[in-house]
């Protein structure tokens, strides 16, 4: 059995869900640890926490899940001249 591999530590529990659905979608296992922190707001709290959420992926899969989330993160990020670019935005 492979063992649990750190892909990478979300702000917030949200985040780190969502990511966790999109490796599942792309065909590559992932759970998520830490999300213990609620304090105040209970179990089902969401939002960012002091330690943040792991995600982790089996250690197989670790060198593919790094490449999806780079692609992923990389879709997120379009520049503002990327942007201008596209005809989408204009400072005017």
């Amino acid at each position: 059995m492979d063992s649990w591999t750190k892909l990478v530590n979300c702000a917030a529990a949200l985040e780190a869900e969502i990511l966790v659905e999109r490796l599942h979608a792309a065909g590559i296992d992932a759970t998520i640890r830490g999300n213990d922190i609620v304090g105040i707001f209970g179990p089902g709290f969401q939002g960012a926490t002091a330690r943040g959420v792991d995600v982790l992926v089996p250690a197989s899969a670790l060198e593919a899940a790094q490449e999806f989330l780079a692609e992923y993160r990389g879709a997120d990020n379009e520049t503002d001249e990327e942007i201008d670019e596209a005809g989408d935005f204009d400072e005017d």
